[in-house]
């Protein structure tokens, strides 16, 4: 007989998707042991580096942020534009450190708000156009993965992956 979830589970399980690492390699794992010269690196075919998606998961995801747990929010930036680094960044070991820290961070607050938010998830944002709060969590959950699929694609093409 299937085990049946306690009311307010799936919102640990929703939360808890965020960072982790079953179906798909985790953020933490794609920049394991990356050296600092491949960071902005742009392999020929490739439209991003690294730097460009890791920076690009920082903005959208601060946004969303943002978007989800900010009555008086208003759209600040601008798409695309405002959601990428501009062509051909470099950073500095202090930017990328920086971007790192704040998208696990962001993280953290996008799961705390998930399983902590005594509203119905479910329901629409007050200040939005008909997007659910859910829908905005999984909205981070799946862009994160993706561009996270393209760091390694990137690493590959760049000849740096796997991580040693």
């Amino acid at each position: 007989m299937p085990t049946r979830t306690k009311p307010g589970d799936w919102k640990a399980i929703v939360a808890s998707s965020l960072d982790w690492e079953q179906a798909h390699v985790s953020l933490e794992h794609a920049l394991k042991s990356l050296p600092a010269k491949l960071r902005a690196g742009r392999p020929q075919g490739f439209e991003h580096s690294v730097w460009d998606l890791v920076e690009h998961i920082r903005l959208a995801q601060q946004d969303l942020l943002d978007f989800l747990t900010n009555p008086e929010y208003e759209e600040k930036l601008k798409w695309p534009a405002d959601y990428w680094p501009r062509p051909g960044a470099r950073p500095t070991a202090k930017q990328w450190n920086a971007s790192l820290a704040d998208i696990q961070r962001d993280t953290q607050a996008i799961a705390k708000f998930t399983t902590e938010y005594a509203g119905d998830l479910t329901k629409r944002i007050p200040h939005g156009t008909g997007q659910t709060f859910l829908r905005t969590v999984l909205v981070a959950l799946v862009h994160n993965s993706y561009h996270t699929a393209q760091i390694v694609d990137v690493r590959r093409a760049l000849g740096s992956w796997p991580p040693k």
